[in-house]
């Protein structure tokens, strides 16, 4: 019988680090990462463009349910703002028989503002004003959320 799936949901807002965390733990456990803001960079879409970001979200979670069953590492970078995206990722994991984790990061408004300045990637930039908004309306997960998600794992052997 193949080993469980892991499935890491990294949930925060713009600019918080999903993308470095993503990127340091794909390496520690050969993961395959789900990113919409890459697949869409790579191919010239519009990353404000809703409709096919959601499109990208669906292909990317077939490919990491896939991933799951043969008792891989998938790594959802889409910021899952919101409990009820987190809770349904959590659950069709689990549903699999793979464990699931959550990693949220979280930075204060002027500190992200800062650094989605320096990396130049949105296009028409995000104001500090979108960002304070964004950061009152993301649903922070509670310590009762928290403790429905496995432990993170160690690195393979």
């Amino acid at each position: 019988m193949l080993n469980p799936g892991r499935l890491i949901i990294i949930a925060g807002l713009p600019g918080t680090g999903k993308s470095t965390l993503a990127q340091e733990l794909s390496a520690r456990f050969q993961a395959v990462i789900y990113s919409p803001d890459d697949w869409m960079d790579a191919l010239g879409i519009n990353l404000w463009d809703s409709a096919i970001r959601d499109a990208v979200e669906r292909l990317q979670w077939q490919q990491a349910q896939h991933i799951l069953r043969l008792g891989g590492t998938a790594i959802i970078e889409w910021g899952t703002w919101a409990r009820s995206e987190r809770d349904a990722l959590r659950n069709a994991a689990h549903a699999l028989g793979a464990k699931a984790e959550l990693h949220f990061l979280d930075l204060h408004p002027t500190v992200l503002h800062e650094r989605m300045t320096a990396r130049g990637r949105e296009n028409p930039p995000m104001t500090l004003e979108q960002l304070q908004a964004y950061s009152a309306a993301i649903e922070r997960p509670t310590r009762e959320e928290l403790a429905l998600y496995d432990a993170p794992s160690e690195p393979l052997s």
